[in-house]
């Protein structure tokens, strides 16, 4: 059974830091390319950083130069450190696993930056 939970979310202030984790279980963590995905109320879900299995990675414009995605494939975890967050950061973040005829998400953690 593929399992992929996500912990680290919660609510800060603009121009603070958090750092997303997910833990996966039940796939060949090293050949996934993973990635991290967030979703708005009333928007698409849409990706926000990507990690290949050869670790080259991927980045949304308005997340570039702030977030960097890294993944261990030793502790199959995943990791988002998102930094100068912006209120325009909140959303729910989705934990993936990509790989050819496979695709795993993970329920999501709330990510709310306010003031």
């Amino acid at each position: 059974q593929v399992q992929l939970v996500e912990s680290g979310g919660g609510s800060v202030q603009p121009g603070g830091s958090l750092r997303l984790s997910c833990a996966a279980s039940g796939i060949s963590f090293s050949t996934y390319t993973m990635a991290w995905y967030r979703q708005a109320p009333g928007n698409q879900r849409d990706l926000v950083a990507s990690i290949s299995s050869g670790e080259r990675t991927t980045y949304a414009d308005s997340v570039r130069g702030r977030f960097t995605i890294s993944r261990d494939n030793a502790k199959n975890t995943v990791d988002l450190e998102m930094n100068s967050l912006r209120s325009e950061d909140t959303a729910v973040y989705y934990c993936s696993a990509q790989r050819i005829r496979s695709n795993y998400w993970g329920q999501g953690t709330q990510v709310t930056v306010s003031s």
